[in-house]
C-alpha cells in the first residue's frame, strides 16, 4: 500500500527526526541517553507505562518551558536534559525527577527555525553516562559535564562552512567510543565529522558529496553505528563509513531511480541484525541494506518495497519492524524480506506525524502533531488500537520512556506521564 505523499513540513524531528543514533560502541549507563533510546531503535524493555491518559488525568508533572524547540529529551543519573532556544540563545536544560529546574547551559546565538514545525533547537542531545552532547541550527556544537559545566564548544559553520540548507538542520550527532559524530548532508560538500569527545578537536572528517538533483542532495536523517560502520542516509544513497577514520566502506544508489530533484531524506536508518533499514523518497519506499563487510556491491540490498515513512523513523524488534506513515498508517513488516504483516489506519486528521514511534514492550506508542499519542498492541496477529490520549499543545518530538514513566515534550511543555 503506497503512503500518500506528506508535505513539505521538514522537520526533522525527531525531528525527528528530527531524527537516529543506534549508541556507543560499549553500552552508555545512562537509562535512556538518546532520542532512539538505549538501543538506539526506538524500543524499551517491558513496563508498565501508562496507555491512558489527558490534559487532567495521569499527569504526574507539567514543566512549562520559556522557548521553543523539537528536540527529544534524554535521561541520565537522574535528571531530564533537553534543549530549547530562550532569549536568544542556544539552551540546555536540566530537571530533575519532579520537574524542577536543575541547571542550564549556554552555546551561542540561537537561529530560528524557517519550518512552522521546526526551531533552534531540533537536534536531540546524546550522552555517553559521564558527558551530555548538543547541536544547534546555528552550528553551535558542545559538551558539558553532568553538573552543566561546559568542557568544550565550537562552531562548525564558522569551521567548515556555512550550512546550505533550505529548511531547518534535523540530524542529531551519535556517540562512538572516542567520538562524537554529526552527519553535514547539504547543497554544500556534504561530510562526516569526528570531534574527539574530551576536547571537541577534529579527528577525522570523511566526505560524502554526492552530485544528486538540486534538493535531493540535503538530508535530515541521524546516522545509526553497527559495529565499526557508520550508516548514513541521503542523497540518493545509503553509505557506510569506518567510525575510525570516516573511510567509506560501501555504498548503495539506486534509491531515486527517475532522478526526483525532491527527494531530500528525513526519517533516519535503523539496524535490525546485520540489515539496515533505510527509508526514502519521501515516504514511498523502504530499503534493506545488508551490513556484512564482505558483500559484493550487486547483492548489498536485501529488498526493497514501495512503502514507509517521510519523518518519523521506524522501529525495529526482533524480525519486526514498524513503520509510522506521515498519515498514521502503521505497519508491521518481516525483517528478513520486507513482507508485511499487518497495518492499522490510525484515525485520520488534517495533522501529520512528525515524532518517531516508541516500542514498550507490547505497545507501540504514535504521537501525531497535535499532541495526540495512540497506543497500538502489537502482541497478536495484527495491531490493536488500544487508546487516544490528547494533550495541549504542538508536538513533534519523540518521547522518552523510563520507569514506568513517559516524559513528553511539545513545544510549549515537558510532561511526565504516570
Amino acid at each position: 500500500m503506497r503512503l500518500v505523499k506528506s508535505t513539505l513540513a521538514l522537520l526533522v524531528l525527531s525531528f525527528s527526526q528530527f531524527t537516529g543514533p543506534m549508541q556507543a560502541e560499549s553500552p552508555s549507563n545512562s537509562p535512556w541517553p538518546s532520542w532512539r533510546g538505549p538501543n538506539g531503535n526506538g524500543t524499551t524493555a517491558n513496563g508498565k507505562y501508562p496507555t491512558v491518559w489527558s490534559s487532567s488525568e495521569g499527569i504526574r508533572w507539567k514543566l512549562d518551558l520559556p522557548g521553543r524547540g523539537a528536540s527529544s529529551p534524554i535521561v541520565v543519573e537522574q535528571q531530564i536534559l533537553f534543549t530549547l532556544g530562550n532569549e536568544g540563545a542556544n539552551t540546555l536544560w536540566s530537571v530533575d525527577m519532579l520537574g524542577k529546574k536543575n541547571w542550564e547551559a549556554v552555546f551561542g546565538k540561537s537561529v530560528a527555525g524557517k519550518n512552522a514545525k521546526a526551531s533552534e533547537a531540533n537536534s536531540s542531545p546524546i550522552t555517553d553516562g559521564k558527558h551530555v552532547f548538543v547541536y544547534f541550527k546555528s552550528g553551535d556544537v558542545g559538551c558539558v559535564s553532568m553538573d552543566g559545566n561546559k568542557v568544550w564548544s565550537l562552531n562548525l559553520q564558522e569551521k567548515y562552512g556555512e550550512n546550505t540548507l533550505w529548511w531547518d538542520l534535523g540530524t542529531s550527532p551519535i556517540l562512538t567510543n572516542d567520538a562524537l559524530v554529526i552527519a553535514v548532508m547539504h547543497s554544500g560538500p556534504s561530510f562526516l565529522v569526528a570531534l574527539d569527545k574530551k576536547t571537541g578537536s577534529e579527528l577525522w572528517k570523511s566526505d560524502r558529496w554526492l552530485d544528486v538533483n538540486q534538493e535531493s542532495n540535503q538530508s535530515y536523517t541521524t546516522p545509526a553505528l553497527h559495529g565499526d560502520t557508520i550508516i548514513t542516509v541521503g542523497a540518493d544513497h545509503v553509505t557506510g563509513h569506518h567510525s575510525k577514520d570516516g573511510k567509506e566502506l560501501w555504498r548503495v544508489g539506486g534509491l531515486n531511480p527517475k532522478n526526483d530533484p525532491y527527494f531530500r531524506s528525513i526519517s533516519s536508518p535503523v539496524v535490525i541484525g546485520e540489515l539496515a533499514i533505510c527509508p526514502y523518497a519521501r515516504g514511498n519506499s523502504l530499503t534493506a541494506v545488508h551490513l556484512a563487510p564482505n558483500i559484493e556491491p550487486s547483492k548489498r540490498v536485501a529488498w526493497s518495497i514501495a512503502l514507509g515513512s517521510d519523518v518519523p523513523t521506524p522501529t525495529v524488534r526482533g524480525d519486526s519492524i514498524y513503520t509510522l506513515g506521515d498519515k498514521g498508517l502503521v505497519s508491521c513488516l518481516r525483517a528478513k524480506d520486507g513482507s508485511i504483516l499487518w497495518q492499522e489506519q490510525l484515525p485520520k486528521s488534517n495533522r501529520a506525524f512528525s515524532s518517531s514511534p516508541i516500542l514498550a514492550g507490547n505497545k507501540l506508542y504514535c504521537l501525531r502533531e497535535d499532541a495526540m499519542t495512540f497506543v497500538i498492541d502489537v502482541s497478536g496477529e495484527a495491531g490493536k488500537l488500544l487508546s487516544q490520549n490528547k494533550l495541549d499543545g504542538q508536538a513533534v518530538a519523540t518521547p522518552s520512556f523510563l520507569d514506568d514513566r513517559i516524559y513528553l515534550r511539545t513545544f510549549e511543555a515537558l510532561y511526565c506521564i504516570e
